[in-house]
């Protein structure tokens, strides 16, 4: 396909478009396994971390070498797969936190230094039951972060290094005089000498680039998404759906960059017009405001789906400035991937694209259950079940919660708190599903969803725990009209002084520790985040959609 006639045709698209421990001494990072629920079909559940940096990001540090985050992702905390995903700008280091001869495209920089090396590791045997994949942050035009990961074919997971290069000279601002002249000379010829990467209809036109090149095997995830103010609206969101629903359909709901002062790295000034603009529990406002955004695309019946990520650059560095925690350390993404599909980009990109999977900060849970049944069958997270009018439909929760978490105290050390996440209560979430709003109608403006409500809430006087440890809870409902269910769940009680009021999420404040001269006690800072983080843990799960006949 002529990709001037992909930029032309995404023009017209655009235009229409509480904390209870006591001291241990033990080893950090405490494996914490996945425990597989009960479920159909042969498969397993695998955690996983989206969005992670090394030294070649331009806004990490040379102690985060590529080697550095492979033993923490994927040797302390145990995780099962992760894709690394720096910043689509310039690399001036090389895996190990050596200066290069000069900056290059960071595409060029995954291609040689990034992806062999990991290739090496993995054919000597470390890290050889893992699937590291290797993609690229994208700074969004008028927008913020996305991940982009574009596979070579459906039958492998090696990363189309030839389309991140293009990509990265297409759609990003970087000169062009970093690029290889013959890749360039190559790529104007088959475009033209534009570089769409000024405004949201450019943003627009990379998404279509990927649905024309890389249909079956890319995906693009928005990170942080309320992270900064005026950077998306739900028309933004509905657009980029509408153009390319199996590219995307990840929004980063619960954010990294947890142990930073403003949490999650939602830094604008602490005002009430910026309450869109913060986290509630960690979580960005889009996700955690019941009723909000992503009720609003799910109300569509749009499969819209909230993931977990570390985004991790580094967590506490010489001069005691932090970031976020190493990938598997806080957050995790358990995703079900069938064994048929396991090893292939196929398989990867249907496990995720079904959205069969919970989020989870602080190992709160590991194992969650969440399905509907009814007489035509069963329907897990991210699936739809088909019921007759009036008929009654069973739904039912299942979860389990590890013996302890990866809370250290002090949060640089190598000292785990005796602390046994709880989970204090579980809500039941159901919104109406209404046809797709029209582009040209005012309901493609409209960011909330008045359906969206707790349908019910769970507490340990209301789940029965079975010999296997795993939590349960069902209920019986009529369905009578088209709706989604899906779950959170917190440790936090239902009022909790400063974190939570009623059963929802507070806006999380700074936190900021001074010393007896008035200025910044670091180590009392760090301290303090940690401490705040893991007071107020939480699980999202996807939702389940239930259909009337």
């Amino acid at each position: 396909m002529n990709k001037s006639k992909v930029f032309k045709s995404t023009a017209m698209v655009a235009a229409v478009a509480g904390l209870s421990f006591g001291a241990v001494s033990l080893v950090s990072g405490l494996e914490v396994k996945p425990m597989p629920a009960p479920t159909e079909g042969k498969g397993s559940w695998m955690a996983g971390d989206l969005h992670t940096h090394t030294v070649e990001s331009d806004d990490s540090r040379t102690t985060q070498t590529l080697d550095f985050l492979l033993d923490k992702a994927l040797g302390t905390y145990k995780l099962d797969w992760m894709i690394l995903s720096n910043h689509l700008r310039s690399s001036k280091y090389d895996q190990n936190g050596n200066l290069l001869a000069k900056p290059v495209p960071f595409a060029y920089a995954m291609e040689s230094i990034e992806i062999p090396h990991v290739k090496d590791m993995q054919a000597g045997g470390t890290y050889a039951d893992k699937m590291i994949l290797s993609a690229a942050e994208w700074d969004m035009p008028t927008h913020d972060h996305a991940n982009v990961v574009m596979f070579q074919n459906e039958s492998t997971l090696e990363t189309s290094t030839d389309g991140a290069k293009e990509f990265q000279y297409l759609f990003t601002t970087l000169s062009e005089s970093l690029f290889n002249p013959q890749d360039v000379a190559a790529w104007k010829n088959r475009n033209g000498s534009v570089r769409p990467n000024q405004t949201g209809a450019d943003a627009l036109s990379a998404i279509a680039w990927l649905k024309a090149h890389y249909p079956t095997t890319s995906f693009a995830t928005i990170n942080h998404p309320s992270r900064n103010p005026n950077k998306y609206t739900i028309k933004d969101f509905r657009q980029m759906n509408d153009l390319a629903p199996d590219i995307v359909f990840m929004i980063e709901g619960m954010v990294g960059n947890q142990m930073e002062p403003d949490r999650g790295g939602y830094t604008s000034a602490y005002i009430d017009a910026n309450l869109p603009n913060r986290t509630y529990g960690g979580v960005d406002a889009v996700v955690a405001k019941v009723g909000g955004v992503w009720d609003a695309l799910l109300g569509e019946g749009r499969h819209v789906w909230n993931i977990a990520d570390s985004d991790s650059h580094f967590k506490i560095d010489a001069a005691s400035n932090s970031s976020g925690y190493y990938p598997g350390e806080y957050a995790k993404n358990y995703v079900w991937m069938p064994e048929s599909g396991k090893g292939t980009a196929t398989g990867l990109i249907a496990s995720l694209r079904e959205g069969r999977m919970f989020g989870v900060f602080g190992d709160l849970i590991n194992a969650l259950d969440f399905r509907v049944v009814g007489s035509s069958g069963t329907a897990f997270m991210g699936q739809e079940i088909k019921v007759g009018a009036g008929e009654k439909i069973k739904l039912t929760i299942r979860f389990k919660s590890p013996d302890l978490n990866n809370y250290l105290k002090p949060v640089d050390g190598n000292t785990l708190a005796n602390m046994k996440p709880v989970v204090n209560h579980v809500d039941l979430i159901v919104g109406d599903v209404t046809p797709k709003a029209s582009p040209d109608s005012a309901a493609y403006n409209v960011a909330t969803n008045p359906s969206t409500r707790v349908l019910k809430r769970f507490t340990a006087a209301d789940w029965k725990v079975g010999k296997d440890g795993f939590a349960s809870v069902t209920v019986q409902l009529v369905a009578n009209k088209n709706q989604y269910f899906r779950l959170r769940g917190t440790n936090l009680a239902v009022d909790a002084p400063g974190f939570s009021y009623n059963g929802e999420p507070l806006a999380d404040q700074k936190t900021w520790v001074l010393n007896n001269q008035g200025g910044v006690d670091n180590n009392g800072r760090v301290n303090a985040i940690n401490d705040r983080n893991y007071s107020s843990l939480w699980f999202y799960s996807n939702p389940v959609f239930v259909s009337v006949r």
